[in-house]
């Protein structure tokens, strides 16, 4: 059975960080490339940071400097450490997983609250 948890969520002030983790299972974890994404309440879900080909990592301009996100191979975990944390990075945010190289992501997590005051 495939399963994406993420934990870590939490409420943080502005100017604060967050580590938030996602643990894989139930499939090769290390030939996927992982991903993190962020909903907030009534907006699109939107892409954050992810794993690309070969061996390198993406982000969206406004976590550059900010959101660093790495892997364990080891326990199958992928983080997203977040600092200067903003009150717009509030939002619920999702591991997915897809084929590394290609394709679309196919396994997602529930998703981890992260809500920033101001």
């Amino acid at each position: 059975q495939v399963q994406l948890v993420e934990s870590g969520g939490g409420l943080v002030q502005a100017g604060g960080s967050l580590r938030l983790s996602c643990a894989a299972s139930g499939f090769t974890v290390s030939l996927y490339h992982m991903g993190w994404f962020r909903q907030a309440p009534g907006k699109e879900r939107e892409f954050v940071a992810a794993e690309t080909w070969p061996n390198g990592y993406t982000y969206v301009d406004s976590v550059k400097g900010r959101f660093t996100i790495s892997r364990d191979g080891a326990k199958n975990t992928v983080f997203l450490q977040m600092n200067s944390l903003k009150p717009e990075d509030t939002a619920a945010y999702i591991c997915a997983a897809r084929v590394k190289g290609s394709g679309p992501y196919s396994y997602w997590g529930q998703g981890t609250q992260v809500t920033v005051s101001s």
